[in-house]
């Protein structure tokens, strides 16, 4: 069928549907022009009106052209008025973009998109909330700017927000985004189904590349949507006060409509598992369970990289004393709670109602920049290491052991490659040195034995039932209250 469809109907649905995108082009272009927000938020204009049926009319038929023959809505839009926000879940490909073209709500995007040609064109006519990769300050003027709309009675067009922050494949629903319930006006959920018997939709960082899935889908004879807008949702109190127990109360309306389990894991917690540094993390790590921790503490990874320093120093006058669970808790700037207790038993392996503090600052480094493995050892040395700057095996051993959140790991191997010299101890630049001339020596002499003769490396890139990660599967997170280290020894 896809070798039939690919010298018949692909070519023919890709000829209409970018045609039908550049006849869209010159609409959106002149009804942009000029416009200012004080335009925008005036009634709008006949003609405006008339430019939003024409091009809601292209849409439809570009996605027709695409094997949509119909798409099945469910429920009552809300007036603008009733919920300025429209929260749309599970997000799982860029063909979602179809409920963006039937309502014309405005989305969040980020800046870079509006120079892309003929497609910046449409979104700018939308009137996006655009946020900047490279202003550091762009997170709050967006969450800023999405509060000002939805707080503005209806004079500017609902927002259509995507609030698990990624795609995935749609079995399960990710931890969402609090953006888009800071407001606390009431939300529409809206959820998205493509009951189809082969699914060529779905876009993850993980299978098929986003051309792949175009041409698989547009092989398709047929594809279909399910669009259901689920009744307003109105914050209590307590919810407008606390946006991620709104979140979350809403993540949870939608999870039952649509008969899937949710799981606490993040987009963030993705990249963490999946990074390409030197230090893959293996499917049994614990650092899933502690990044979650350290969120549900309130410490941001993104904003703690600034402070890995402050911590490694003073984990440095620790040195090798160790620290209950009060001075935890006064190392952190934080109240002693169920979450923190959680924390520190992570890495009370042996029950002593001690820990080391050097652990959680080389842990805290891997969450923070998960991809920079050598910076994350050259922290670990600077903690570790005697006055002559040297480490030991049973160091090395330590560190990397908390690294990649393992209960036990051998580095004989990897450490006498390293001590050329058998002195029995190396320097950071030794080990560095070695990295170079051998980038891949965690896998060539960490992950055979930590993951066994029969597990090698690919096995935590294989595909997972929920499309993020093996670690991220709804059926591993029972006992989650239970220290993981712990499962393990």
């Amino acid at each position: 069928q896809i070798a039939f469809m690919t010298l018949t109907l692909f070519p023919i649905r890709l000829f209409f549907a970018a045609f039908l995108m550049l006849l869209a082009w010159p609409f959106a272009f002149i009804a942009s022009m000029g416009s200012d927000e004080q335009e925008l938020e005036k009634p709008i204009s006949w003609w405006r009106k008339i430019v939003d049926i024409l091009l809601k009319a292209i849409m439809r038929m570009m996605w027709l052209a695409g094997g949509f023959h119909w798409i099945n809505v469910k429920g009552r839009r809300a007036l603008p008025t009733e919920a300025a926000i429209l929260t749309v879940a599970p997000h799982s490909s860029y063909f979602d973009a179809i409920p963006v073209t039937m309502t014309f709500a405005s989305i969040v995007m980020k800046a870079e998109s509006k120079d892309i040609p003929v497609w910046g064109t449409l979104i700018k006519y939308i009137r996006p909330v655009f946020v900047s990769r490279s202003d550091q300050d762009s997170r709050r003027k967006t969450v800023e700017e999405i509060k000002r709309r939805a707080q503005s009675d209806g004079k500017w067009p609902q927002i259509m927000i995507f609030p698990e922050g990624t795609c995935t494949n749609r079995s399960c629903l990710i931890t969402f985004k609090p953006g888009a319930f800071i407001p606390g006006v009431p939300v529409q959920p809206v959820v998205l189904r493509y009951p189809n018997k082969l699914d060529t939709i779905t876009w993850t960082w993980q299978g098929p590349g986003a051309l792949e899935i175009l041409w698989l889908t547009l092989c398709q004879f047929h594809n279909s949507v399910e669009i259901e807008f689920l009744p307003v949702y109105i914050p209590s109190e307590e919810e407008r006060k606390n946006p991620v127990l709104y979140a979350n109360n809403v993540r949870r309306v939608m999870a039952e409509a649509l008969g899937v389990s949710v799981t606490d894991y993040t987009f963030e917690d993705c990249q963490l598992a999946l990074a390409e540094g030197q230090l893959r993390l293996p499917s049994d790590t614990c650092l899933l369970e502690f990044a979650k921790l350290v969120r549900s503490l309130g410490l941001k990874p993104e904003t703690l990289e600034d402070d890995l320093e402050k911590y490694a120093a003073s984990a440095m006058k620790m040195k090798k004393e160790k620290v209950d669970l009060e001075e935890f808790s006064a190392y952190l700037e934080v109240p002693v709670s169920h979450t923190l207790e959680n924390m520190f038993a992570l890495f009370d392996e042996n029950e002593e109602d001690i820990i080391d503090i050097r652990e959680f600052v080389i842990a805290l480094s891997v969450v923070c920049k998960p991809s920079k493995t050598l910076e994350t050892i050259q922290l670990a040395f600077q903690m570790y290491q005697s006055e002559n700057g040297t480490i030991m095996e049973k160091d090395l051993a330590r560190i990397l052991k908390t690294a990649m959140g393992v209960s036990q790991i051998n580095v004989t191997h990897l450490f006498r490659a390293v001590d050329e010299e058998e002195k029995g101890e190396i320097t950071y630049d030794d080990f560095y040195r070695f990295a170079e001339f051998h980038p891949h020596f965690a896998e060539d002499y960490l992950y055979a034995d930590q993951m066994g003769a029969e597990s090698d490396l690919e096995t935590s890139s294989l595909s997972a039932p929920n499309g993020i990660c093996t670690d991220f599967s709804p059926e591993n997170t029972e006992d989650k209250n239970k220290p993981l280290w712990k499962k393990l020894n």
